[in-house]
């Protein structure tokens, strides 16, 4: 299960080898799902833009977080339900395939379901707002407080959810990540005997997998670099860390500590005086996964982060 931004594409561009590194996980027999806390774009409108960045992806393969709303809305209310929806086009079209029935904020509906839309109407984020106040059930495709757009870091539906939250005193039931509808979504549409969730992020997709009890990889081509890393929470804590998606078909051996130095693939680690320190030479994977355990176990034993002025990790 492969979050998008930061792990297969940054911005408008693959990430570099990413393509290559997917269709290697293919050939060693593994079933990539794609997923989003997006609920703005329809599944095929996701693999359209995966396939021009040279992945190989069908609607199929694409899970977001519209969908996961609408098999909770589903599961409650039951096929033929009507429910109010706030957003995209993407998040109607998921409540339509799942059985339900779309209609406006001012129609009779049993939930009201939102999701990210720019194109959202202040008077419509107002009724809904006085509805969820009076007690229609909410649901939140997901709680992303920022959004990439071609100029720049946006606002995202988590701030359209807090506005909501705050008004009405209320709040939502989340599909999104970290929240784990959408991850058992995911399996329960894809399959698979032993889960992987793939992220680039520590408090959504990390978090989400291991709230879920899901083995989770963290690459580190998306948001979280040095300075996150060391600094991860246990509940933020991948079981995998590796530099791309290569990863995903190479073997991950476990550091050794001895003497309070973290060894591993030619490198070697050490906290002195609360810095961190890395010494040797070897693969660029096995370089974060020494740095990881070092830091993490002094963040454990002493409550504080390690500094790491002057480390810079490989190519």
């Amino acid at each position: 299960m492969l979050d998008l931004d930061g792990v297969v594409y940054v911005g408008q561009d693959a990430v570099p080898g990413a393509p290559e590194h997917l269709e290697a996980a293919r050939g060693a027999g593994m079933r990539i799902a794609f997923i989003t806390n997006n609920a703005s774009r329809p599944p095929e409108a996701v693999a359209e833009h995966l396939r021009d960045l040279g992945v190989t992806a069908d609607a199929d393969d694409v899970v977001t977080s519209a969908q996961a709303a609408a098999r909770v809305l589903l599961d409650r209310l039951g096929e033929g339900a009507s429910v109010a929806v706030l957003g995209a086009g993407g998040l109607t079209e998921a409540v339509t395939a799942a059985g339900l029935r779309p209609v406006g904020v001012r129609d009779e509906a049993g939930a009201v379901v939102t999701g990210y839309g720019p194109d959202v109407p202040w008077r419509d984020i107002m009724r809904a707002a006085v509805r969820i106040r009076d007690g229609l059930w909410w649901v939140a495709s997901n709680t992303d407080m920022t959004i990439p757009t071609p100029f720049g870091l946006a606002p995202g539906h988590g701030v359209q959810v807090e506005l909501l939250r705050r008004f009405a005193g209320v709040d939502p039931v989340v599909a999104g990540k970290p929240a784990r509808p959408l991850l058992d979504e995911t399996v329960r549409r894809c399959g698979g005997e032993r889960p992987l969730m793939v992220g680039d992020r520590l408090d959504t997709d990390i978090a989400g997998a291991r709230a879920a009890s899901l083995d989770s990889l963290l690459v580190l081509t998306g948001v979280t670099g040095l300075p996150e890393l060391v600094a991860a929470r246990a509940e933020e804590r991948p079981t995998y860390v590796a530099a791309d998606l290569g990863g995903l078909t190479s073997a991950h051996a476990a550091p050794e500590t001895k003497d309070g130095e973290v060894g591993l693939g030619g490198w070697t680690a050490r906290v002195a005086d609360g810095a961190l320190a890395v010494a040797g030479d070897g693969g660029a994977d096995d370089w974060w996964r020494v740095v990881a355990e070092a830091a993490w176990a002094h963040l454990d034993e002493t409550g504080e982060p390690v500094r790491t002025e002057g480390l810079t990790p490989p190519e």
